[in-house]
């Protein structure tokens, strides 16, 4: 039998200054342990050692030239997590704040969020602390291909699978497929997030927020309520908060914030046309990190260094980077009302929060959940790459809102307690820790 607090000293005392990692971990101990101890299979298989302790940590060396010519050093990583289910599957992050523990965290949340999909993938993860912001594209390029050169001896169609994340887009994507294909001369389905004319899906880019705004519509209608007329608030501006903003005015609800480092914005009349769409990936494009130019253009309110959080909505989508909603923030929200918090982002929210929402049955989608739209169309990109084939993008998104709705009622039926509240959480973590550990179980060690 397991004890909680004695599961995770050992995880603690392992993993020593990667507290994002433990803060996964302690989440989904927290709620499969009873699945665990009643259950002498998974005891006997040991399974919460092994599946908390990834397959293989690779890190290198990358080295590169500037503008000016100097040679510059960062570290890649890629973390194999865990390969029960299909080949590692998980994005690449070229991003300041890329460490190990990070690497490890976001392989390890991977793992439960790519079973919940149901297709064939295991988790995986990777990145440098290599940032694009204020690089041109040549220097982006240069550091592409070196950063390629040392992780394509690990990664294969049938082996593991790079994506895109946060500060890889399709620019990005392009540079590391080639330098790939000059390596290995084949043309395979080894990333995804390709461009459609060279082996991507439709509606990739806006995967991720589509499929967090049919999470919610779910979520919503488990509640005899429609997303028509509700107002949102979202952070960040990139990928992830364009395609959420685009959808969830589809839907009929009116998106009142984004937000980046510098601030929020506030536009009341709603961030509901082509235009105001187009202009956020015009400012994601420039690298420059900053939202306020949009106040100006649309004649919104810019309130600078402060979060979103503030603004009276039924609905919230953290869609920027992880633990970016705490527990104040979570009381703000609370106090103005809002219904459903929806983590769009990775572990966009604390611990701390988390627990606020529950404790005042505010219903909370964990992002494992939420936000898996991204990888489950990855995933149909594999099985596109894998037939030379592609399906039109009437397909592809009726393909991703049965996956989106098809989580929703595994977090439903694992999550509902007595009194009717749903512990997203608990549902997500019971259902994706289950089918992982079955396979595990069913292959031996």
């Amino acid at each position: 039998m397991y004890r909680l607090d004695d599961f995770m000293q050992d995880i603690e005392k392992r993993n020593p200054a990667q507290p994002e990692f433990i803060q996964a971990v302690r989440e989904v101990v927290e709620s499969v342990i009873d699945t665990v101890n009643d259950n002498p299979r998974y005891i006997r298989n040991r399974i919460l050692e092994r599946i908390t302790e990834p397959d293989r940590v690779i890190s290198f060396k990358v080295e590169w030239e500037d503008d000016d010519g100097n040679i510059r050093v960062n570290r890649g990583y890629r973390v194999q997590f865990n390969n029960a289910l299909g080949p590692y599957k998980g994005g690449l992050r070229f991003h300041a704040s890329v460490t190990e523990g990070t690497m490890k965290f976001l392989g390890f949340e991977q793992t439960f969020k790519n079973a919940l999909t149901t297709l064939p993938m295991g988790g995986g993860k990777g990145g440098s602390d290599f940032s694009p912001k204020g690089r041109s594209d040549g220097e982006i390029l240069r550091f592409c291909r070196s950063f390629m050169t040392e992780l394509y001896k690990y990664i294969g169609p049938d082996t593991d699978v790079p994506a895109g994340d946060i500060g890889v887009g399709g620019r990005e994507i392009g540079f590391l497929y080639g330098q790939y294909k000059r390596i290995v001369t084949e043309n395979t389905g080894v990333l995804t997030g390709k461009g459609f004319g060279w082996g991507g899906s439709r509606i990739r880019p806006e995967a991720t927020g589509f499929g967090t705004m049919y999470f919610a519509d779910n979520m919503l209608h488990e509640n005899g309520e429609e997303m028509n007329g509700k107002r949102i608030a979202i952070s960040g501006f990139g990928n992830v908060a364009w395609g959420a903003v685009m959808k969830a005015t589809q839907l009929g609800a009116k998106v009142v914030t984004i937000s980046g480092p510098d601030g929020y914005i506030y536009d009341e009349n709603g961030i509901n046309t082509p235009e105001k769409w187009a202009y956020m990936l015009q400012l994601r494009a420039s690298n420059n990190d900053v939202v306020k130019p949009y106040a100006s253009r649309f004649n919104a309110e810019f309130v600078p260094e402060k979060k979103p959080w503030e603004v009276p909505v039924d609905l919230a989508f953290p869609c920027a980077i992880q633990n970016e909603l705490g527990a104040e923030d979570a009381e703000c929200l609370i106090n103005n009302g809002v219904k459903y918090v929806v983590e769009t982002s990775n572990m966009g929210c604390t611990a701390e929060a988390i627990e606020r929402f529950k404790r005042n049955h505010v219903l909370f989608a964990p992002g494992k959940a939420a936000n898996a739209g991204g990888v489950a169309v990855s995933g149909l990109e594999m099985s596109q790459n894998a037939m030379h084939y592609f399906w039109p993008a009437e397909e592809v998104d009726a393909k991703l809102r049965e996956i989106m709705k098809s989580i929703h009622t595994e977090c439903v039926t694992h999550g509902r307690e007595d009194g009717g509240y749903i512990d997203y959480v608990k549902g997500a973590n019971i259902a994706g820790f289950r089918k992982v550990a079955d396979a595990m179980c069913d292959q031996g060690f």
